[in-house]
């Protein structure tokens, strides 16, 4: 049994470009809130969590619609297609409003003077925004939900390893641009990001052609099917009552309970971090935020493809516990981290949080997988992002009112957060794996490829 990697990468190209896009937002959007229209923590954070509110209702649609759709391009590629055209063009209309903005601030001299005398800037700003993330969630279920489309199931750790390789390549990228764009320095706060979101807008481009000419959707799931019956291995082409999915076991819906609570809670934690990262590192720190985010990227991609066969030889539960443990211990001793401090110390920890991630992040969508069968992956998919995304429509808004009163609460916040899910990940007993045993000659092969 081998994974076909090349092709995994190929699929990956619709998951470089998502996440190419998320970093982008994570890292600028709060900037331009924040520094542009002179908006407070909070309601910085009630931004922030638009596409978390969106995503809710958007991304478990969308990946139910995807899972009945059937064209000659598949059932996921023209969701793919469709919002991510959307999404570029709208980012580039979205640099536009904050160019108008940057002139707002040179005549008015200040952020709050210039949106007070001025708001058509920011509303243009938002509607713009609310359309790009829009966007963004027609295709986001259907682009996580090809890898299991194309994938066996006792290779999907090891896919999803390589899919999040691309992810993290594409952030990676996002992140060398800031700093060569300079976007993490504070005498850069009022800079216009036209050129910037030209270039991500680029980026994000040649993903997508990329991915549209190296995949052929409806032969590489025929390739799964055709893979699953040799194994021997229920790839949900036959289903029990026909209609495509099955109840799950008592059992089975506790343990997909307990997952989804485990979601919610590692991402209270980390994304609270990561959305306001950049305005902790400047106010707090002294830091250019760009060169840690960089380091944790770094750590994450090298840990990725250890991560997927460790959790093929030990299982995706522990691994999930011992990434858990990895990056609460990060968040929590960069809690006492100051201005002045070694800058090599919160790298250390930064690189930390990347492999913890990385290795929580391998193995929980395909536990939640795990659990449907062929004709529900889109619909469990779904699940999945909605748990993240409750959790991120409220991390933002909740760590934002605390930042407002102590800008010091941020990482203890991700720190409690991210411990809770150890407790609800303890109690998991389904989802994990089920390898084949190799037969005859095909037992010799060891290759890791």
């Amino acid at each position: 049994m081998k994974l076909n990697n090349k092709l995994v990468i190929f699929v990956g190209f619709a998951f470089f470009l998502i996440c190419a896009f998320w970093q982008a937002y994570d890292n600028i959007v709060p900037l331009i809130l924040t520094n542009k229209f002179g908006m407070n923590q909070a309601w910085s954070g009630v931004i922030m969590a638009l596409d978390n509110v969106l995503a809710l209702f958007m991304l478990p649609l969308f990946g139910a619609l995807s899972d009945k759709t059937h064209t000659r391009l598949g059932r996921r590629t023209p969701y793919i297609i469709g919002g991510a055209a959307a999404a570029i063009i709208g980012l580039q209309v979205l640099a536009v409003a904050d160019k108008l903005q940057v002139e707002n601030l040179t005549k008015y001299g200040s952020a709050a003077a210039a949106t007070a005398a001025d708001k058509g800037p920011l509303l243009f700003f938002i509607a713009v925004l609310l359309f790009v993330l829009i966007a963004m969630s027609v295709f986001r279920s259907p682009a996580v939900a090809l890898m299991p489309d194309v994938t066996i199931k006792p290779l999907r750790s090891k896919a999803n390893a390589i899919i999040n390789l691309m992810g993290t390549a594409g952030g990676l990228c996002v992140l060398v641009l800031g700093i060569l764009f300079g976007t993490g320095k504070s005498e850069n706060a009022s800079m216009s990001y036209m050129i910037y979101f030209g270039c991500i807008g680029g980026l994000m481009l040649l993903a997508l052609a990329i991915f549209l000419w190296k995949v052929r959707e409806p032969r590489f799931a025929k390739e799964m099917e055709a893979e699953s019956a040799r194994w021997g291995i229920d790839d949900g082409t036959a289903h029990e009552n026909g209609s495509g999915s099955r109840k799950l076991s008592p059992e089975e819906r506790k343990s997909l309970l307990l997952i989804l609570a485990s979601v919610v809670l590692w991402f209270f934690g980390y994304n609270a971090v990561t959305s306001k990262f950049s305005v902790y590192s400047t106010n707090v720190l002294g830091l250019d935020f760009n060169a840690n985010l960089t380091i944790a990227t770094v750590a994450a991609v090298i840990a990725y493809l250890p991560v997927g066969l460790i959790a093929s030889r030990i299982g995706r539960k522990k691994t999930i516990l011992a990434g858990i443990v990895i990056l609460g211990v990060s968040f929590g001793v960069a809690s006492f981290i100051r201005s002045g401090s070694s800058p090599i110390i919160m790298d250390v920890l930064f690189a930390l949080a990347g492999i913890g991630w990385a290795t929580i992040n391998v193995n929980s969508y395909p536990m939640v997988v795990e659990l449907a069968r062929g004709g529900d992956v889109g619909k469990y998919t779904g699940y999945y992002y909605t748990a993240s995304m409750a959790a991120q429509m409220v991390t933002p808004i909740l760590s934002g009112l605390l930042l407002d009163v102590n800008m010091l609460t941020l990482f203890p916040y991700g720190c409690i957060f991210v411990l809770l899910a150890f407790v609800t990940m303890s109690f998991v007993k389904h989802g994990d794996s089920k390898p084949v045993a190799a037969k005859g000659v095909e037992a010799l092969d060891v290759d890791v490829d």
